[in-house]
């Protein structure tokens, strides 16, 4: 299950909408970059990297069957554990979710929209990045950032536009409102989305 987001910040990601910048000036790779983007990179590419391996390994015991039980079970808990760790709120959401619990709110999901016309402008999915600093109600200034997540083979046997019957049949009885099927392989599956309040 996804972290709940700063208390008080989804009020306010109107304010953030505004600061976002065109996807020309967006999010270009940058040696000198400011620490919140490096260790945010960081991040999206342990969680990535953590819950892949974690995939691979119920896979080759169960089959997609078994990498259903990971995404339900495991995502958040990793999510949960590196939030803890690294001190800033980390998740995953997508434009078609599966867990309800990773639902974008309206910052993420302007930054979803985003991310894809920039991929139909021909821009790589795994290159896809954006982060802004955003104002909450309160005063608070937050560092947010996403990483767009691409559609890999590993991911279309639960993801995919031909779904077999046991996986659908499982995926009904854990997720009845299911919408992140029919995806191909280099689409954009989602993003990793951060958070961190700045003093």
């Amino acid at each position: 299950m996804r972290p709940a987001l700063i208390p008080a910040l989804s009020a306010a990601l109107t304010v953030g909408i505004a600061l976002i910048p065109p996807p020309s000036v967006a999010a270009k790779p940058n040696p000198n970059a400011p620490s919140e983007i490096i260790d945010s990179r960081s991040a999206a590419q342990k969680f990535g990297a953590t819950l892949k391996e974690a995939l691979q390994q119920a896979m080759q015991s169960g089959g997609a069957v078994n990498g259903i039980a990971v995404c339900h079970d495991k995502a958040g808990q990793i999510a949960a554990e590196l939030s803890q760790q690294l001190g800033m709120l980390v998740g995953r959401t997508s434009l078609k979710i599966r867990n309800p619990a990773n639902a974008p709110d309206n910052w993420e999901l302007a930054v979803l929209k985003q991310f894809d016309a920039r991929k139909a402008q021909g821009e790589p999915v795994d290159k896809l990045e954006f982060f802004a600093v955003i104002d909450d109600d309160q005063g608070q200034k937050t560092f947010r950032y996403m990483k767009a997540i691409p559609t890999a083979a590993l991911c279309l046997g639960c993801h995919g536009e031909n779904i077999s019957p046991e996986v659908d049949a499982k995926l009904k009885a854990l997720y009845p409102n299911d919408a992140a099927r029919g995806f191909r392989e280099g689409d954009l599956r989602g993003a990793f989305t951060l958070a961190k309040p700045l003093q």
